[in-house]
């Protein structure tokens, strides 16, 4: 049976755009938004009578798919949608060609004033995207992708592999040696764990050079948070490194990464796995209070260990005429670990989480409505 579109009436300002579906009484709409399309389905009373109406539409330009919002009414669908950069664009769509369903809605059609409206150059690439990849594929037996891409598919797929490694040695440790293994986890994969742990500074690089939208400092913060726990309160400490704790940390932090890496990779390669997607946001909910506890255990653990040693003390007197108090320092790296810390990190993943599962889904926003 041929897919039925309703009727779709655009409009624009130099920030927006509006589109009304002419659907009436419409149920189950969902709209599903990516930073170069939308694409739409609902149940309603359109053009063809009572039927399943669904559209897509490629944009001339990219939208701020994470705010794209639309209101059902009794006898419309509205959809809101931000352009990412403001301009007057001389047509919706992708393609010169327009969908014999697509209209202008006169009513709240705007024009800039004064300025005549010149398209800017058009890539066919970007306007016959799927047609160019197939054209690629007969010509060369596969598809060229960008350099960025490329790179951050091979550093996602290593990083979960190296996580993968560090949990199947566990693993097969503690099915040989059964709890005898848990003393001995940094001695088989402490070396490993630290290159990884590592390696996630990159991750810090990626959005300063353009490779991933976001600020640096998030990554920054996560990833020094975890290797000041690794370097400085189990590597320098040989005390340590027998304490079964580690054995829970290693597991926690690598668990977390065996979700996360593989839903990158799903989204670079554009496919929406709805279970991965449901992990990669429900699973910090047991996870991140159990590593927040256990960071906590081997920070207090230390405490006693560096009041002996002395370890990153400075006392008096000394060339630089100043003092440091590594003990202090802990004791308040843990009230602001426990406190704040901890209601910062939970606030932001559940904000994040509903964000995602509620109302949308990684870079694709999905929108539902009954």
């Amino acid at each position: 049976m041929a897919q039925l579109s309703p009727l779709v009436y655009w409009s624009q300002t130099k920030q927006t755009l509006q589109l009304k579906v002419d659907l009436k009484d419409a149920k189950g709409a969902i709209a599903d938004f990516s930073p170069v399309s939308v694409a739409f389905s609902a149940n309603g009373h359109g053009a063809r009578g009572v039927n399943a109406y669904k559209f897509d539409l490629h944009f001339y330009a990219l939208i701020d798919d994470e705010n794209g919002t639309f209101v059902v009414n009794d006898n419309k669908i509205e959809l809101q949608i931000r352009k990412l950069e403001p301009a007057w664009w001389p047509r919706l769509v992708a393609t010169p060609q327009k969908p014999h369903w697509l209209k202008i809605d006169f009513d709240r059609w705007r024009t800039e004033d004064d300025v005549e409206l010149e398209e800017a150059p058009r890539d066919v690439r970007q306007d016959y995207e799927k047609e160019y990849k197939d054209l690629q594929r007969r010509e060369l037996g596969y598809v060229k992708e960008k350099t960025k891409k490329v790179y951050l598919m091979f550093y996602n797929l290593a990083m979960f592999v190296g996580y993968l490694y560090v949990v199947s040695v566990m693993g097969v440790l503690y099915y040989r040696d059964g709890s005898h293994s848990i003393t001995k986890t940094y001695a088989h994969v402490g070396n490993a764990f630290k290159f990884i742990q590592l390696l996630q500074y990159l991750e810090v690089m990626h959005p300063l050079f353009g490779y991933t939208k976001g600020s640096p400092l998030v990554p920054f913060f996560q990833v020094s948070g975890r290797n000041f726990i690794l370097f400085l309160m189990i590597e320098l400490e040989p005390r340590m490194h027998a304490k079964p704790v580690v054995f829970y940390v290693f597991i926690i932090w690598s668990l977390v990464e065996l979700i996360r890496y593989p839903f990158y990779l799903s989204q670079l390669l554009g496919r929406e796995v709805g279970l991965l997607t449901w992990l990669r946001y429900t699973i910090w909910i047991p996870l991140y209070p159990m590593g927040i506890v256990c960071e906590g255990i081997i920070v207090l653990r230390n405490i006693p260990y560096i009041e002996e040693t002395k370890r990153f003390t400075v006392e008096m007197p000394n060339k630089l005429n100043c003092t440091f108090d590594m003990v202090l320092f802990l004791k308040l790296y843990l009230l602001l670990l426990i406190l704040p810390g901890t209601y910062l990190v939970m606030s932001h993943m559940s904000k994040l989480r509903a964000k995602k599962l509620g109302r949308g889904r990684g870079k694709r926003r999905q929108l539902h409505a009954d």
